[in-house]
């Protein structure tokens, strides 16, 4: 009975809110690791999807600006693939 009251209370949400409906195409692996970040089961993606952005959104300015310095780097080529790794310390 509660669950039928949160489906018609999310329904009118919905109806409320005006929600725009899309389709996104996720690989196995990605809905997976989605499945896998839900805090309940009846958590939709979009829930997850929502915590995972604003936890992006929460990032500090240090946070964001290393980031940055790491995407220059990056682009710079100043990276080292897993090989180049491996073999420096002798896997």
């Amino acid at each position: 009975m509660l669950l039928d009251a949160i489906e018609s209370y999310n329904r009118w949400l919905d109806v409320t809110h005006i929600v725009a409906t899309t389709t996104i195409q996720l690989s196995r692996g990605m809905r997976k690791a989605l499945e896998g970040m839900k805090l309940h089961p009846r958590e939709t993606y979009e829930e997850v999807l929502e915590r995972l952005l604003e936890d992006l959104r929460e990032l500090n300015e240090e946070t964001k600006e290393e980031i940055k310095q790491a995407v220059r780097e990056i682009k710079a080529g100043k990276y080292r693939t897993h090989d180049q790794l491996k073999a420096e310390m002798g896997f």
